[in-house]
């Protein structure tokens, strides 16, 4: 018995500093970004049954404790603000991945910038993972899209950009108008702003004229069109005319006039149909409205990145476009990652492969919304840690006496037997 109190005592010795370890560590980490803690199971050997004379109940002596398992904490830390739009947290489960040693590592730490060389990194160098929307040819964008399309989930790459891109001229091809012109005989005006190849802004002006003559129970008005140099109203490129009919309810039934050149470039103009555009009705405001496509040619102002895990490059022009999106990864059990360090983990037996969620149409997506300007702090709650760090420390003093006292037994042993 003595030499079994002698065995128990150090095995709990042993298990209660395992524990401290773990729970000194987590305390440790307590202010890194993404930190998830670590919880610690005891399990008792095996035990002597002794002899009872009651029925009722039977009574064990335990041959000590070991570690049963060492399980991830898997409570969401709390949100942060800071002041980098690079900056994400994920909203629910799910976690990024960086480029490891020949293998990706998993982690929760979103504290995410750029490089001198445009690559997305974490903050200790390691590449991001994700996928390029594709939409880059050398420093030239070469299609606007609102987001990227995740790739399957064994081909995320590291996402690198150009650190200088433009945004290509796009010349102007389609202009709206629409507003109420009335029914009075008076000079009515309207205009928009159109670009050319050259990359100028001019105007396309438009001037309505009541027609001379009326054919009832609607109204006809004469259009005439010019586009000019908007900074010298005489130079003229194309002048093109027409006859707008309105019924007797103001609505647009017709138009003759469909199109006109600017310095080059044709433009096709709509003035609606119906009540939709142009209309010519009594006793309301007048009112004109423009729109146009086309864009002047724009330099990248920086990246960004939204809630879907799109990098967005935003340029000079006022114009966006993703080019590229961050990959959010999942797996079927998050305890069976493997540490790797202190934020980052890897894949084993126990946590199963990664895997991207599915939408309804079957297309891989990131399953989760992320925040930016947040980073998601460390997990582990300090008043646990240290209420269980005082209970760890005096199961060792308890284990540390039993150690002493079944010493002391077996030195008086000795001696009653010399």
């Amino acid at each position: 018995m003595m030499t079994q109190a002698y065995y128990t005592g150090i095995s709990g010795l042993k298990n209660s500093s395992y524990g401290i370890d773990i729970v000194s560590n987590n305390l440790a980490n307590i202010s890194t970004v993404g930190f998830r803690g670590d919880n610690y199971e005891f399990a008792s050997l095996f035990e002597n049954s002794l002899a009872t004379t009651s029925n009722i109940s039977s009574n064990t002596v335990g041959l000590g404790t070991r570690i049963q398992a060492s399980a991830m904490l898997q409570e969401q830390g709390s949100f942060m603000v800071t002041q980098r739009s690079t900056d994400l947290a994920i909203l629910g489960e799910g976690w990024f991945a960086v480029e490891g040693d020949g293998k990706p590592f998993y982690t929760k730490n979103g504290a995410f910038s750029f490089d001198e060389e445009g690559s997305l990194v974490a903050n200790d160098g390691h590449y991001v993972l994700g996928t390029l929307a594709g939409n880059i040819s050398g420093n030239t964008l070469t299609q606007q899209l609102a987001q990227t399309p995740l790739g399957n989930v064994t081909s995320q790459e590291k996402l690198q950009f150009p650190n200088d891109l433009i945004f290509p001229l796009k010349v102007t091809t389609e202009v709206e108008f629409s507003g109420n012109i009335g029914t009075d005989d008076e000079l009515r005006t309207m205009s928009a702003s159109v670009i050319d190849a050259q990359g100028n802004t001019n105007e396309l002006h438009l001037e309505f004229t009541k027609s001379k003559k009326q054919i009832p129970p609607g109204i006809q008005w004469d259009v005439k069109a010019v586009t000019r140099d908007k900074k010298d109203l005489t130079k003229i490129y194309d002048t093109q005319t027409g006859l707008v009919s309105f019924d007797e309810t103001g609505a647009l039934v017709s138009s003759t006039f469909t199109s006109i050149n600017n310095n080059g470039t044709q433009i096709s103009v709509d003035l609606g149909k119906k009540f939709d555009g142009i209309v010519a009705i009594a006793n309301l405001d007048i009112s004109s409205v423009s729109s146009a496509n086309g864009n002047y040619e724009g330099e990248l102002a920086g990246y960004n990145i939204n809630k879907n895990g799109d990098i967005v490059a935003t340029f000079s022009n006022g114009m966006q476009s993703s080019v590229g999106k961050i990959a959010v990864y999942h797996f079927q059990n998050d305890q069976g990652l493997e540490r790797v360090s202190g934020t980052y983990f890897a894949t084993s037996a126990n946590s199963g492969k990664p895997i991207f969620y599915k939408d309804s149409n079957g297309q891989d997506v990131t399953g989760t919304d992320m925040a930016n300007f947040r980073l998601e702090s460390s997990n582990v709650d300090m008043t646990v840690g240290l209420t269980d760090l005082i209970i760890l420390q005096r199961t060792y003093d308890a284990n540390s006496k039993s150690v002493t006292t079944a010493d002391q037994m077996i030195q008086k042993a000795l001696n009653m037997d010399a």
